[in-house]
Order: structure tokens, then sequence, then C-alpha cells
């Protein structure tokens, strides 16, 4: 397949992505205020479609390794496109993202965002909205669930070295959960920006859990230590080998 060809399929792919959240939206709109599961089936099956088009359209196949997690914990992971974001939710029960606050004045995204239990946000306040969720779960009011917060703040371009956020420490200690991490390399395949998707293996893998209890300076070294080395050897195996090490 030509690099024309596949930009060109990589465009249709993501004019259809984004469009077909109208439907999904107009389709599970009064589900969704009735209960709470209807709006994470949405999200879920949204995450569902998107992979199986990815794969038709593209040729960009989904694979999820590791045992996602079930049960109530915190959930750490390598962030490098929007394709981690579907493959981490679509494989998990009940997850809820901290994200950005502005998204959730987004179309259909920030509305269901907010219903499945999402935390809005606001850049440099990070810090507040620890605070605030770790109130939240003591007082009950927050949905149960897996909670994903992506440790170096952002999206991370494959072979770019970025610090990790002590906010992780901080929420892991707080909550006392057990903490699963979750390395990727789906930015090999799909970029932090542009249109062209290439075709291949997006791999997240769920890694072995850090039990809850550590010291947080000890849980963040085991925490880089495991995504950032399981990360970098799945990029590898994608045949990606300009790895800042």
């Amino acid at each position: 397949m030509t690099y024309a060809i596949q930009w060109v399929r990589s465009l249709i792919f993501i004019i259809v992505m984004y469009v077909a959240l109208l439907p999904w939206g107009i389709v599970f709109a009064i589900p969704a205020v009735i209960s709470r599961r209807y709006a994470i089936l949405c999200c879920r099956s949204y995450c569902w479609f998107i992979k199986w088009f990815a794969g038709w359209m593209i040729g960009l196949k989904c694979e999820v390794r590791g045992t996602p997690p079930q049960d109530e914990v915190l959930i750490a992971a390598k962030h490098q496109s929007f394709l981690d974001v579907l493959m981490i939710y679509g494989d998990i029960p009940a997850g809820r993202f901290i994200m950005k606050d502005i998204l959730k004045y987004a179309p259909v995204v920030g509305q269901f965002g907010l219903r499945v239990g999402c935390i809005p946000v606001k850049r440099g306040k990070r810090g507040a909205a620890i605070k605030q969720m770790v109130a939240d779960v003591a007082a009950g009011r927050l949905f149960p669930g897996q909670l994903i917060i992506y440790s170096q703040g952002t999206r991370i371009a494959p072979g770019v070295k970025a610090p990790y956020k002590i906010g992780t420490g901080v929420l892991y200690k707080e909550l006392g959960q057990d903490c699963v991490p979750v390395a990727a390399n789906v930015g090999v395949f799909w970029p932090k920006r542009g249109i062209y998707r290439k075709p291949g293996v997006a791999v997240v893998e769920f890694l072995p859990r850090i039990p809850a209890g550590l010291e947080v300076n000890e849980f963040m070294k085991q925490l880089e230590d495991a995504v950032e080395t399981k990360s970098n050897e799945l990029m590898r195996e994608a045949g990606f080998t300009a790895i800042d090490t």
C-alpha cells in the first residue's frame, strides 16, 4: 500500500471516527440520563467500534495484553495518542479519566465523560484537583470503578523522555488502592498530531499491579521503571528504534 493511499484511508478513518460520535450520542442520550451504566456502555461500544474500524480501514490492529483490572484500582498509563485512551477504556468495566477541563465542553465527549465519572482538571490546577478528588473519595462522592491517570500529564511521542508527575503518587497514597501500570506502543502508529496512521499492531499492556502501602518515592520509581521499560520493549517490537535512554 502506497503512502498516498494510506494517507487517504487515514483521512477517511479520522472523519468517520469523529462523525460517529453523533449517532452514538443520540442513541444513548436518554438511557445515559436514566443510568450511568448506559453511559459506560455507550463509551465502551464506541471504543470497540473504533478499534474494529481501525483494523479494517487502515490496517491497524489493536492488541490488549495482560489482565485488565475489574476491581477498584488506580491505573497509571503511558499516553501517546487518543488510541491508548480507547484501548484502555474499552477493556475495563467502569473506567473514568482525569481529563483536561476544556474537554467537558466538547460535544458528546464532554457530556458522556462527566456522566461516567471523568474528572476535569484545569491547566495549572492539577494539585488542587487531586486534593478535591481525595476528599470526594473519602466522602463517597465519586463513582466506583477504575481511575485512570496519565502520569506524565500529556501525550508523549515515542522516543521522548518526560518526567513522571508526583500527583500520581499522591493519589496512590491517599486512595490506598493498588496501582495497575499500563505500557503502550500506540504512538508508533498513531501520532500525537497529523493525519497519517501506520498499519501494524498497536499494543497496550496491563502490567503486574503495584500493591498499596508503599512510600510515594518508592512507588513512583517502581511505576516509572515498569511503564518505561515495557513501553520501550513494545516500541522496539513495533520496529521503533530511536528511543532516548
